[in-house]
C-alpha cells in the first residue's frame, strides 16, 4: 500500500491495458493527482461521486472499460480538468450540465456509451478552450436555440448518430477551422445551406451521410486545404455529379438518386483515390479518360445503369485494388487490358451481360484477387485451370453464367480455402497519396446468394470462404481435390450436371455451414463422413441419383425432408420411405396388438427338448456304473473341501 507521503505527492497515475477488474477505488488520499489513466481494462461498477474531490486532475482517462451508471454530477467541480476520456463503456443517463463549467476542458470524448437525454446550450456554457467534442454512437439529442453562437472553435466535431434535425444545424456556421466533421444519421431533412461549403477550408474528413439532405451543392469549387475525405452516402440527393468536391481524395456519393452519366469526373476529378457512385441513377457508358486516375484505389459504380463495353483505359488503373461493375448492363468480353491492374484484390462484375469464355489471364496475372465475383452473366467455354493460381482467393462466384465441362481438378491450389481460420475478419484497404499529407482508407463489402437469399457482408467478408459454381452446365465427377478446401464455409455446385459419386472423403470439409449439390445427376451412397460434419446448417441433395441408407448422424436427421427429394432410392430418416431392413408392418393406432396362438409344434418340440436334456445327464448315472461311481466320489470331496475351508475360516476370526 502506498504511503501517505506517496498519495499526497503522487501527480501521475497510469495503469492502463492491465487487465484490471472490480471497481474505482476511492482515490480522495491522492489529492496531488494530476493525471488519472485506468483505460484499457475491464473496470466495472459506476464512476465513483468522489471523483470531483481530485481538484487538481487535467487529465481523465477511463475509456475502453465496462463502467456503468451515469457520469457523476461532481465532475463539474475538476475545475482543472483538460482532457476527458470516457468512451467506449457502458454509461447511461443523461451528461450532467455541470460538465459546462470546466472552463479549462479541450477534450470531450464521452462517445461509444448508453447516454441519451438532450443535450443544450447548458452544457457548453463555460467551455470556451474546448477544441475536440465526441458523442458519437449515443441516443442525444442536440437542441440548441437557432440563434446560439457556441463559446468555442471545433477541431473535430464528432456527432454521429446524435439527432439535431430536421433542420441543418446553423450552429455550425461559427466553426470554420474543424479538421473533422462527422454529423451522419443526425435526423436532418433540410437542404445543404450555401454557407456550409465556406466552413470546410481545413476539413480532412466530412460525413453527412444516413440523412435526408436534398439540394446540397455551390455553383463553385471549393477551396480545400487538404484532399478531404467526403461521405454523402444514403441522401436523398439528386441530379448529375458537381464539380463542386473536385480536391476530394474519398467520395462517397452511393445510395442517392444521381443521375446522367460521369464525364464530368474526366474533368474536374483527378484526386481521387477512392470514389463510390453505387446505387444512383447513373447511365451512359464509362467514359475513357481512366488513365487520369493515377491514385484510384477504389472504383464502384455497381447497381446503376450503364451500358456499352467496359473501357480499356481502366486496365491502366495499376494501383486499384477494388473494381465493383456489379448490377449494369455491360456487354461484350472482358478487356484484356485488366491483366495491368495486379493490385486487383475484388473483382466484382456481376449481374451484367459480359460474355465470351473466362479469360486465362485472370488467374495468371490478378494472382492478389481475394474476392471474385462474375456470376449472373454469358460467360461460356470451359473453366479455365489458370484460375486454381488464385492463391488467395476466399470468394469465388461464377455462377448462373453458361460454363461448362468439368470442374479443375487443381483446386486444391486455393492455399487460403485449404486452410481453417487464419483470415482476417474484413477486407481494409489504406493509401497513402503522392501528397504525403492525406491517406484514406476503405473497408470492402461484396453482395451474393448466401442460404438462398441475397446479403451484404461487410464486418465478416473475410470469413466468408465460399465457392459457388451453380447454375450452370459443368459435367463430369466432383473432383476429389475438392476435399482439401477444409476452410470452405460454403460450396454450391447445385443444378449442373455433375455426374459420378460424392466424394467419400467430403467430411474433411468440417468448416462447411452450407453445402448444396442439388439438381445433378451425382449418384451412389450418401457418403458417412458427410454426417461428421457437425457445423452443417444448410444441406440440400435434392434432385440427384442417391441410392441406399441416409447415413445415421445427428445432422442429416435433422433436416428436411424435401432436402433429399426427387432420389428415388434414397431411403431412412427423415424420408418417410424405410429401407429394407427397417421395414416393419405398421400397426394401426385403433388395433390392439394380439398375441399369435400357440402351435402343437411347440409343445412337441417342448417335450423333446425335457427328454433329451434328463436322460441324457441322469440316464447315463443309471446305468454306467464307472459314471456313477465318480460322481458320487466327487460330491464327497467336494463336501471335505468345503468343510475344512469353513473350520479354518472360523478359527481365523475366533
Amino acid at each position: 500500500m502506498l504511503s501517505t507521503c506517496v498519495q499526497n505527492s503522487l501527480e501521475s497515475l497510469c495503469l492502463s491495458y492491465n487487465h484490471l477488474s472490480g471497481s474505482i477505488p476511492n482515490l480522495t488520499n491522492f489529492s496531488s493527482l494530476k493525471s488519472l489513466s485506468l483505460y484499457g481494462n475491464q473496470l466495472n461498477g459506476t464512476i465513483p461521486g468522489s471523483i470531483g474531490q481530485l481538484s487538481n486532475l487535467e487529465e481523465l482517462s477511463l475509456f475502453g472499460n465496462q463502467l456503468s451508471g451515469t457520469i457523476p454530477e461532481s465532475i463539474g467541480q475538476l475545475s482543472n480538468l483538460e482532457e476527458l476520456y470516457l468512451y467506449g463503456n457502458q454509461l447511461s443517463g443523461t451528461i450532467p450540465e455541470s460538465i459546462g463549467q470546466l472552463s479549462n476542458l479541450e477534450y470531450m470524448y464521452l462517445g461509444m456509451n448508453d447516454l441519451e437525454g438532450v443535450v443544450s446550450e447548458t452544457h457548453f456554457s463555460q467551455l470556451s478552450k474546448l477544441q475536440y467534442l465526441y458523442l458519437s454512437s449515443n441516443s442525444l439529442v442536440l437542441s440548441f436555440n437557432s440563434n446560439w453562437v457556441p463559446p468555442f472553435k471545433l477541431k473535430y466535431i464528432y456527432l454521429g448518430s446524435c439527432k439535431m434535425g430536421p433542420y441543418f444545424p446553423k450552429w455550425l456556421q461559427t466553426q470554420n477551422q474543424y479538421s473533422g466533421l462527422d454529423i451522419s444519421d443526425a435526423g436532418i431533412v433540410d437542404i445543404l445551406p450555401s454557407w456550409f461549403w465556406g466552413t470546410t477550408r481545413y476539413a480532412r474528413f466530412i460525413s453527412l451521410s444516413n440523412n435526408k439532405i436534398g439540394e446540397m451543392f455551390a455553383s463553385s469549387t471549393m477551396n480545400f486545404t487538404y484532399y478531404p475525405k467526403i461521405q454523402l452516402s444514403s441522401n436523398q440527393i439528386e441530379g448529375p455529379i458537381p464539380s463542386t468536391l473536385s480536391h476530394a481524395s474519398s467520395l462517397d456519393l452511393s445510395d442517392n438518386n444521381i443521375s446522367g452519366s460521369i464525364s464530368i469526373l474526366c474533368e474536374a476529378y483527378k484526386s481521387l483515390m477512392f470514389l463510390n457512385l453505387s446505387n444512383n441513377n447513373l447511365s451512359g457508358e464509362l467514359p475513357q479518360c481512366w488513365t487520369h486516375f493515377d491514385n484510384l484505389v477504389m472504383l464502384d459504380l455497381s447497381y446503376n445503369a450503364f451500358s456499352g463495353k467496359i473501357p480499356s483505359t481502366v486496365g491502366s488503373l495499376y494501383r486499384m485494388e477494388t473494381l465493383k461493375l456489379r448490377s449494369n448492363r455491360f456487354v461484350g468480353e472482358f478487356p484484356s487490358s485488366f491483366k495491368n491492374c495486379t493490385s486487383l484484390k475484388v473483382l466484382d462484375v456481376g449481374y451484367n451481360q459480359l460474355s465470351g469464355p473466362i479469360p486465362k489471364w485472370l488467374g495468371v496475372s490478378l494472382q492478389k484477387l481475394v474476392v471474385l465475383m462474375l456470376s449472373s452473366n454469358n460467360f461460356n467455354g470451359s473453366m479455365p485451370s489458370e484460375l486454381c493460381r488464385l492463391t488467395n482467393i476466399r470468394n469465388l462466384d461464377v455462377s448462373a453464367n453458361n460454363i461448362s465441362g468439368t470442374i479443375p481438378k487443381c483446386l486444391s491450389n486455393f492455399t487460403v480455402l485449404a486452410q481453417k481460420g487464419n483470415s482476417s475478419p474484413t477486407l481494409q484497404h489504406s493509401y497513402m497519396g503522392d501528397d504525403t499529407s492525406y491517406g484514406v482508407s476503405y473497408m470492402d463489402d461484396a453482395t451474393f446468394i448466401w442460404k438462398g437469399r441475397m446479403y451484404s457482408y461487410k464486418n465478416t467478408l473475410g470469413l466468408v470462404k465460399r465457392i459457388d459454381f451453380s447454375s450452370n452446365r459443368l459435367t463430369g465427377e466432383i473432383p476429389s481435390e475438392i476435399t482439401d478446401l477444409v476452410g470452405l464455409v460454403s460450396l454450391n455446385l447445385s443444378r449442373n450436371r455433375l455426374t459420378g459419386e460424392l466424394p467419400a472423403k467430403i467430411g474433411k470439409l468440417q468448416s462447411l455451414d452450407a453445402l448444396d449439390l442439388s439438381r445433378n445427376q451425382i449418384d451412389g451412397r450418401i457418403p458417412t463422413s458427410l454426417a461428421q460434419i457437425y457445423g452443417l446448417s444448410v444441406l440440400d441433395l435434392s434432385y440427384n441419383n442417391f441410392i441406399g441408407k441416409i447415413p445415421t448422424g445427428t445432422q442429416l436427421q435433422s433436416f428436411d425432408p424435401s432436402d433429399y427429394a426427387g432420389n428415388p432410392q434414397l431411403c431412412g430418416p427423415p424420408l418417410p420411405k424405410m429401407c429394407g431392413d427397417q421395414q416393419e408392418t405398421p400397426i394401426s393406432s385403433n388395433e390392439e396388438e394380439k398375441d399369435e396362438p400357440l402351435t402343437w409344434g411347440f409343445y412337441v418340440s417342448m417335450a423333446l427338448g425335457f427328454l433329451v436334456g434328463f436322460w441324457g445327464v441322469c440316464g447315463s448315472l443309471i446305468f454306467v456304473r464307472s459314471w456313477r461311481y465318480s460322481y458320487f466320489r466327487f460330491l464327497n470331496v467336494l463336501n471335505d473341501w468345503f468343510y475344512v475351508r469353513v473350520i479354518s475360516i472360523k478359527q481365523h476370526f475366533s
